[in-house]
């Protein structure tokens, strides 16, 4: 019901999430990010815990991928979420779990995760990863470019209620 991205921008090291979802105030669900540290999308039968605990894990020094493997392992729910996780470094960690509805898929890149579920079709996330990959200007633009490109492979299967876009700077100030 949900449509993702999490990026870091290798030219000024922000982090972002961006999320545009039917589910109401989706927003405070699912979109986390701390300066320096990474960026947190959880979504599918979300478990907001994932974005505080990942983020913890990430400031511990432990990388994307494996902060976010031991959070679904931890997790008997996991078979049904869907979560990507960019770190500091541009490292990406994502999962969609096997029992997530369909369409539901991911794909990543350097530095850059996109993810769905509950979508029109299969071409929703490829062609967000292709439009912030392809798109100039700033992190928040190019995230903003990959949630219109979902939208305009049709999006979220029951339409449209709420959006996000959270960008943190690369470091505290």
């Amino acid at each position: 019901m949900t449509y993702s991205i999490v990026a870091r921008d290798p030219d000024t090291g922000e982090l972002g999430v961006a999320v545009q979802s039917h589910w109401f105030s989706v927003g405070s669900i699912v979109t986390w990010a701390r300066p320096g540290v990474g960026a947190v999308a959880t979504q599918a039968n979300a478990e907001v815990s994932y974005g505080p605990r990942a983020l913890e894990l990430l400031a511990a020094g432990v990388p994307a991928p494996d902060a976010l493997a031991r959070l679904v392992a931890e997790d008997p729910g996991g078979h049904s979420r869907q979560v990507a996780v960019v770190d500091a470094a541009g490292r990406v960690g994502v999962h969609t779990g096997p029992t997530c509805i369909a369409y539901a898929g991911h794909v990543a890149g350097q530095g850059v995760s996109c993810q769905a579920n509950i979508m029109v079709s299969e071409r929703v996330w490829p062609a967000m990863l292709e439009a912030f990959t392809a798109a100039p200007g700033s992190l928040t633009d190019r995230l903003l470019g990959a949630l219109d490109a979902a939208e305009h492979e049709g999006g979220d299967i029951r339409g449209r209620q709420s959006a996000a876009i959270l960008v943190v700077p690369a470091g505290v100030e």
